[in-house]
């Protein structure tokens, strides 16, 4: 089952999730600001993204900025900024519990499928 990470509120997002709707796949919505991602979901998403979890962080969003940015951060303080605070999260995420893509730009959501 594939699964999009969304906010609604976020055009880049929507953009996404109309792409995978119009692919006809079978899927799911997790609307992951009002159902927080666990620590584990996180790390098994940075892990099928094959990156480094601070390439998952919003890094113009003003907490980060305030509370995070210029520290040296571990992966695991990382993962924990994103679970406290899922404004962090970069959107969408597209992922097949095996791979994950951010889809940012939405091609990269329409590659991502044409290989699933």
């Amino acid at each position: 089952m594939i699964t999009i990470y969304h906010n609604p509120r976020c055009r880049k997002s929507r953009e996404g999730l109309q792409l995978l709707e119009a692919s006809g796949k079978a899927h799911e919505v997790r609307l992951y600001q009002k159902d927080p991602l666990s620590k584990k979901e996180l790390q098994l998403i940075v892990k099928a993204l094959g990156v480094p979890a601070e390439t998952l962080v919003r890094k113009n969003e003003a907490v980060w900025k305030s509370d995070y940015k210029g520290k040296e951060l571990t992966e695991d303080d990382i993962l924990t900024a994103m679970q406290e605070n899922p404004s962090l999260i970069e959107r969408p995420v597209v992922s097949d519990g095996k791979r994950a893509v951010i889809g940012r730009p939405g091609e990269k959501i329409t590659e991502f499928l044409g290989n699933n």
